[in-house]
């Protein structure tokens, strides 16, 4: 009868009956181990001198498989892919990850190895693949002053180290000017070629006050009076004359703004408001004749020219 093992197993032939044995492979013990193929008899010789012959055993020793593992892709990527390892067509499969599949997906990094049984029970362990998967970078966003800052000014957002950079805003450059609210984010790609998106950073832009200036009464008056102005409301007041309060008081002709400070440090200047001060007339008395006279004469006193009179003796 025929009998089958794997390379690197035996099997153990043993021969029958009192006497001595000699075996066709020249070995004279009564039982041998059979590691090779090839056609197996034993001579026994008892204690007569009868010799007899067994029937002949033959020993066939199969190759063990040699499975290789064939990646479908490559063997380093970037955490989130993955690869297909798939080996040849065989009976079973024992992966080093427990798997039983001819092919198996690999997400983490790692050396794997396949088991695998052929059609005759014989067993083979392929070569290792190891597996590489590169971290993602996590980029992170500095700023370069305070996020929350006042119309017209900026902050500039400046990402951590990368071979590439791709702003929310769809810059490329590693820092960006900043000079409107919103939530901003930057995509970089490291020397693996992996990418990485940072944390959003918020920035926000306060609006500038627009301050007004309002007169207590008539903004043209005559020489001698006055005009109180008063700003709008705000955390700190400077006048275009240096005054630091939130109303002063004009008793000359010019055009007074106003810059004030609200409460988020924002500064914003007034419309210009113009005050005039008219002078005063001096009016002139004309004589129509002598001012020293005798009694029952007269004189005319005559006033320059003027819009309405008031003598000092009620004549108007």
């Amino acid at each position: 009868f025929d009998v089958e093992i794997c390379k690197g197993s035996e099997t153990i032939l043993n021969g029958t009956g009192n006497g001595e044995f000699l075996w066709s492979t020249g070995e004279t013990t009564q039982s041998i181990s059979a590691l090779t193929s090839g056609v197996y008899t034993v001579n026994v010789i008892t204690a007569q001198g009868c010799a007899g012959d067994s029937d002949p055993i033959s020993v066939t020793v199969n190759a063990n498989p040699t499975p290789t593992i064939s990646p479908v892709g490559p063997t380093t990527f970037c955490d989130g892919g993955s690869v297909t390892l798939t080996t040849g067509s065989f009976a079973s499969y024992s992966w080093s990850t427990g798997e039983t599949t001819q092919n198996i997906t690999v997400t983490t990094s790692g050396t794997y190895t396949v088991t695998v049984t052929d059609g005759n029970s014989c067993e083979g362990t392929s070569a290792p693949i190891t597996i590489t998967v590169d971290d993602l970078p996590e980029p992170t966003v500095t700023a370069g002053g305070p996020t929350t800052f006042c119309d017209g000014d900026n902050v500039v957002l400046t990402a951590s180290s990368a071979v590439s950079y791709l702003w929310s805003t769809g810059a490329t450059t590693q820092s960006i000017t900043v000079s409107t609210a919103g939530s901003f984010t930057v995509t970089v790609t490291d020397g693996n070629g992996c990418e990485g998106t940072s944390d959003p950073v918020v920035t926000t832009v306060n609006e500038n006050p627009t301050p007004t200036i309002t007169p207590d009464g008539p903004i043209i008056f005559c020489d001698g009076d006055s005009v109180v102005l008063t700003s709008s409301a705000a955390d700190a007041y400077l006048w275009s004359t240096g005054a630091t309060t939130q109303s002063i008081t004009v008793f000359a002709t010019g055009t007074f703004t106003v810059t004030v400070t609200d409460a988020n440090a924002c500064v914003g200047t007034s419309a210009p408001l113009t005050v005039t001060v008219n002078n005063n007339p001096t009016p002139t008395i004309s004589a129509s004749g002598p001012l020293e006279f005798c009694d029952g004469d007269s004189v005319i006193l005559t006033s320059s020219t003027a819009t309405s009179y008031l003598w000092s003796t009620g004549a108007t």
